[in-house]
């Protein structure tokens, strides 16, 4: 998991942080990305994923080892001095400062002649669709506005690097998702490079190019967002990202990268074997809801199939969730999409439910 590269534009070698001398909030990280890579750091709260943002922003030093900005070591250079955008949840504006003269500080900050401010301002107020709001305050904007101007602010000086650390987590549901797609276009059609931080595993799937999931100051799994959903490389990260069905039992046998799974229930099932390594391993096995199958036309050759009960179905538009009490579990769950010919199951109902063995994952217990 830990990754360095000559290329790497941003980079955290063998990092630690303490703030007592005693407790490692951020425990040896390394974590390297290429320029206009979009990376989420995610993770539950006290993870270390804020912590390892604000040790690259310049506002938190690192108690041991490097990070380095295009090659140069930055451990000693103030923040002011790193030439790096910030985007916060609270929005961070000047209050008695207009829209426009928010954008023109950091310009002012370096120098910038007038005519430049005023081209740079307009440009990056354009962007974020807000140019006809420049003369207003901050307290005349809604939220959505008022975080398209934080991020305009942070783009106006077309910093190489931007960090965002939860900017979207004060906003309602539709704006925040419709923020999370310009957001992502903009850092793409601008080329710049994103460190971005959440504890929103959608947010950090659709935004990103590469998620490193966080726990207890380590990284867990840094992979691009479809791996680490569909191939999660320990129970963490499979519990975390996304929903996931888990189902407990003990390794009998393992051979030809498939191994087979006594489950506490007594019930036998084969598994790709992730991280177990013998006959007699505890494993929680992973399966995801998509994955189940309850239609025995569309359920495949190797198909592994257990009884079933219904317990709960959940009309939730686009998909129906349905819960199952499978294996002596009663949270088991099944997702299908809401098509003209999909079944919609009754609670009481006797069914069959079926996966292939590669979609189901023997994880550490």
């Amino acid at each position: 998991m830990s990754e360095t590269s000559e290329s790497a534009f941003v980079e955290f070698e063998r990092v630690q942080k303490s703030y007592d001398g005693e407790t490692l909030v951020v425990k040896d990280l390394n974590l390297s990305l290429p320029k206009g890579e979009f990376l989420t750091m995610l993770g539950p709260s006290g993870s270390g994923k804020t912590t390892c943002l604000m040790m690259l922003a310049g506002f938190e030093t690192a108690t041991n080892g490097d990070i380095r900005l295009d090659g140069k070591p930055i451990n000693n250079i103030p923040p002011h001095k790193r030439g790096i955008g910030m985007v916060f949840q609270n929005y961070a504006l000047f209050p008695h400062m207009s829209v426009a003269e928010n954008l023109s500080f950091p310009l002012e900050v370096r120098k910038m002649g007038k005519s430049d401010r005023e081209a740079k301002i307009k440009r990056a107020l354009d962007m974020v669709q807000m140019g006809a709001f420049g003369g207003r305050r901050p307290s005349q904007l809604s939220g959505g506005q008022q975080q398209r101007v934080a991020l305009a602010r942070a783009l106006v000086f077309e910093p190489e690097l931007v960090l965002m650390d939860e900017p979207l987590g004060a906003l309602d549901k539709q704006l925040r998702e419709t923020l999370q797609f310009e957001i992502t276009r903009l850092a793409h059609s601008l080329g710049i490079t994103v460190v971005y931080v959440t504890h929103d595993q959608t947010e950090a799937l659709t935004m990103s190019d590469r998620v490193a999931v966080f726990e207890a100051g380590r990284i867990q799994q840094l992979a691009p967002p479809a791996e680490l959903y569909e191939k999660p490389m320990n129970s963490f990260v499979a519990q975390f990202i996304g929903e996931n069905n888990t189902l407990e039992g003990v390794v009998t046998a393992i051979e030809a990268g498939e191994c087979t799974v006594k489950l506490d229930s007594g019930d036998i099932i084969s598994a790709l074997p992730v991280n177990v390594s013998a006959v007699g391993d505890r494993t929680k096995v992973s399966i995801r809801p998509e994955r189940v199958e309850f239609n025995p036309e569309r359920m495949r050759d190797g198909t592994h199939t257990l009884d079933a009960e219904v317990l709960e179905f959940v009309y939730m538009g686009d998909i129906f969730r349905t819960r199952l009490r499978v294996a002596g579990i009663d949270n088991f769950i099944i997702k299908t999409r809401n098509a003209p010919d999909q079944v919609r199951l009754k609670p009481g109902e006797q069914i069959k439910i079926g996966w292939l063995p590669e979609d189901c994952r023997a994880l550490d217990a």
